[in-house]
């Protein structure tokens, strides 16, 4: 188990008492006295809907038989957004909402011609996009920039995402009710959305959120169906949501959730072709997670030795002939929290360089026009990355490090804004700080500009730099990234300027090649129609780039296009094209190359994609021109209500002129079983092929490697936060050396509850 002793807990903060400062700054330029600033606006523009409060209880079950639904305000949602262009829905959608001291209720009756072909299906939360489906969206702030989304399926399975103008995603998990059945006539979903899930204004009286209420009916096309028509000549959706108003002085309590976590595992381990017993290794970890509802809108995290384990293995990722280091998702929950606040232009925040943490502390949320978030973790162990404009360089050492970033944006205007970025890492003889600015510029309906910009400065030890060639002293650096960018109904157009210094670094971040000038010029055209037409959406693109290094070489130009099409059985094609000439260790090389791929949803069971790319490539190990292929071919096969089979396969291969320089294949099976919502259980297959040619290489390379990893897992969840894991896992590795063996397996349990105070 890992150990914190209190010397190591005052160290970090005593090496960190520079951000204590910063922190206490933030949270005082952002306590101002209770908020009037969702009043923005919509009393002139739009007359909200007023929902009421009750005094009655709801039981969230799919069956509107309380007296609260009649009650309710009731909305509708019967305009069709997509594919075609505000006209009437082919279904009826009845949107229902009322709330009292802790919760807001929604209610959905979507109906339908014919049940039969609802498509639904038990799967775990988050993943129901492929079902038909309901959402619910408030912008409870009224500030156009930030919306909390909550969907269901028929059966009232859960998705909740955070949509932001930097970006947003479902990493957000929230805690609420909801249920769904299918009725004769369609279906109906219910929910019960606490206020504690929500951060919104502080203030006395009604507020005013924006909200949209969706419904996505997937048939020959996949029907998006809202509560007001788009307008595709305004590129900002939030500025056009409708409005609701009453909350008056609600509270989202105490806001407390403590969240303990117990981990059992048995890791055993041989080296690859070893035929002796596995070396046993049994670990207990208990770790523990709190967070606190500071204020309305302010949260405040922590945990102590968190359980950052990953349920779900990673997917492998072919690793031949790449010089870059390769990009993995986060996946741990506590990073996950608020994740879309520390989102910009350059990817400087990437949390999974901290590799095994001991604790962590965070703090997010927003005041009136002012937006915060804030973490610091200990980490177990330092890696870095070393970038260059060719290639990157990657190191991992077992050194204590402590990574804290601080982020703060300042609203104006219609969906504008202005920010500040800090992250520090530090550690012995070691720190890597970025510092810098950036923003948003809304320029009218179809425009805007978006930049940024940092400075790093950063300190190796002697022996990091020595081992990996880097500056001996404190050396500093830039990045910069512009982007212009116009949209509207058929026409969009961009421009995009970036400049990465070649001493730029970002060790919280993941910024893999720099030492460049880069400028991207684009634009597209777009034919849309109905839903009855033979296409709904084609996309005509053209574009063209150059980048030059730091002693203005060229480093890259090219001229590209491609051709993208939807149509009827959900389905979709298209071809890009480019031509190309890339520099590589002082040769010039022609990488111009074709990608194609087709794929769709012709039925309620099959979800199929087909992509291959084909045409010039270097050989980066060996510096010379190839031909190269790679191929993808994946599907899912809904087995009935139950069980989802996933297949993928993938292949790649180089050719130069003096014959085939390797092969690769990976094969990627997922198999899930649901015994009802809250239980299932996973089964995944991995394997990865590599054939090599020796005699073309220059330096020593094996000429087979295969390996394969499985995972079961049984998973029994209540909430996101409350759930029970027992699995097993396992590696096999071979070479042309060694028998293909067992080299790893692991027993494991986990458990979680959540209690929310």
């Amino acid at each position: 188990m890992k150990k914190l002793t209190v010397e190591k807990i005052k160290h970090t903060f005593s090496v960190k008492s520079f951000w204590s400062v910063f922190l206490l700054l933030a949270i005082l330029v952002i306590q101002p006295s209770v908020s009037a600033s969702n009043e923005k606006k919509s009393s002139g523009e739009k007359i909200p809907f007023r929902v009421p409060r009750i005094n009655s209880e709801v039981k969230i079950d799919g069956y509107l038989d309380e007296e609260v639904w009649n009650k309710a305000v009731k909305i509708d949602a019967n305009i069709e957004v997509s594919p075609g262009e505000n006209i009437p829905a082919p279904v009826k959608t009845e949107v229902y909402m009322a709330y009292d001291n802790s919760n807001i209720y929604v209610a959905f009756k979507a109906l339908d011609p014919d049940p039969s072909q609802i498509r639904v299906n038990l799967c775990d939360r988050d993943n129901i996009w492929d079902d038909d489906w309901v959402l619910i969206l408030f912008d409870t702030f009224n500030d156009e920039r930030r919306c909390y989304d909550f969907g269901c399926n028929p059966l009232g399975i859960q998705a909740d995402i955070i949509e932001s103008v930097s970006g947003g995603g479902d990493s957000w998990d929230a805690i609420w009710e909801s249920d769904g059945r299918i009725t004769e006539e369609g279906y109906i979903v219910e929910m019960a959305i606490p206020f504690s899930s929500l951060k919104f204004p502080r203030r006395v009286g009604d507020q005013i959120w924006g909200f949209d209420a969706v419904r996505s009916y997937p048939r020959n096309v996949r029907h998006h169906i809202g509560a007001f028509p788009r307008d595709r000549n305004n590129n900002c959706y939030f500025c056009q949501l409708e409005k609701i108003t009453g909350f008056s002085d609600v509270e989202p309590g105490r806001d407390i959730e403590l969240t303990p976590t117990f981990t059992s595992i048995i890791a055993q381990e041989r080296g690859a072709g070893s035929s002796e017993p596995f070396e046993n290794d049994f670990s207990n970890e208990l770790g523990f997670t709190s967070s606190w509802g500071l204020t309305n809108n302010l949260k405040l995290c922590a945990t102590l030795n968190p359980d950052f384990s990953t349920i779900e293995s990673d997917v492998i990722q072919v690793d031949v002939n790449n010089p870059f280091e390769l990009w993995y998702p986060e996946k741990r929950p506590f990073f996950l929290e608020g994740e879309d606040f520390f989102e910009t232009r350059i990817d400087a925040v990437y949390t999974r360089t901290l590799a095994d943490p001991n604790f962590g502390v965070k703090l997010i949320g927003k005041e009136g026009k002012n937006t915060i978030g804030f973490f610091s973790a200990q980490d177990a162990i330092t890696n870095f990355v070393f970038p260059s404009l060719e290639s990157s360089e990657s190191d991992s050492i077992e050194i204590e490090s402590y990574g804290t970033v601080f982020r703060y944006l300042r609203d104006f205007g219609q969906s504008s804004n202005v920010g500040l970025l800090l992250t520090d890492r530090e550690g012995e003889d070691y720190h890597n700080r970025v510092l810098g600015a950036d923003g948003i510029l809304r320029l009218g309906k179809k425009d805007d500009l978006r930049w940024q910009f940092l400075g790093s400065r950063t300190l190796y030890s002697d022996s990091t730099a020595l081992r990996n060639s880097q500056p001996s002293e404190e050396f500093g650096g830039k990045g910069i990234d512009i982007n212009y960018s116009h949209n509207d109904k058929k026409y969009n157009f961009f421009g995009t300027y970036e400049d990465m210094s070649p001493t730029f670094r970002t060790d919280l971040g993941s910024v893999n090649q720099t030492g460049y000038r880069y400028i991207d010029l684009g634009g597209n055209y777009i034919w849309r129609a109905g839903p009855q037409h033979w296409f709904t959406w084609i996309n005509l693109y053209a574009g063209a780039d150059i980048g030059k290094d730091y002693y203005g070489n060229t480093a890259r130009k090219e001229l590209k296009g491609n051709v993208n099409y939807n149509g009827p059985l959900q389905s979709y094609c298209g071809i890009y094209g480019q031509m190309s000439k890339d520099r590589y260790e002082g040769t010039q090389f022609n990488t111009s190359y074709l990608n194609y791929w087709v794929g769709g949803k012709p039925a309620k069971w099959l979800d199929f994609n087909l992509w291959s790319v084909f045409g010039n490539r270097i050989d980066y190990d060996n510096v010379r021109p190839g031909k190269g292929l790679q191929l993808g071919v994946s599907a899912t096969f809904k087995i009935g209500p139950r069980l989802s089979v996933n297949l993928d396969h993938y292949y790649e291969r180089l050719d130069v002129n003096a014959g085939r320089l390797y092969s690769a294949n990976r094969e990627y099976i997922k198999l899930m079983y649901h015994f009802n919502k809250r239980i299932f259980i996973r089964t995944i297959f991995q394997y990865a092929n590599y054939n090599k040619n020796p005699d073309l290489y220059i330096n020593y390379v094996e000429e087979e490697e295969q390996e394969f990893l499985s995972q079961i897992i049984l998973t029994y969840k209540i909430n996101p936060h409350t759930a029970f894991y027992i699995g097993y896992s396992d590696k096999h590795y071979g070479n042309d050396n060694t028998a293909m063996t067992q080299t790893n397996r692991n027993f494991f349990a986990k458990i979680g509850y959540a209690w929310m105070l």
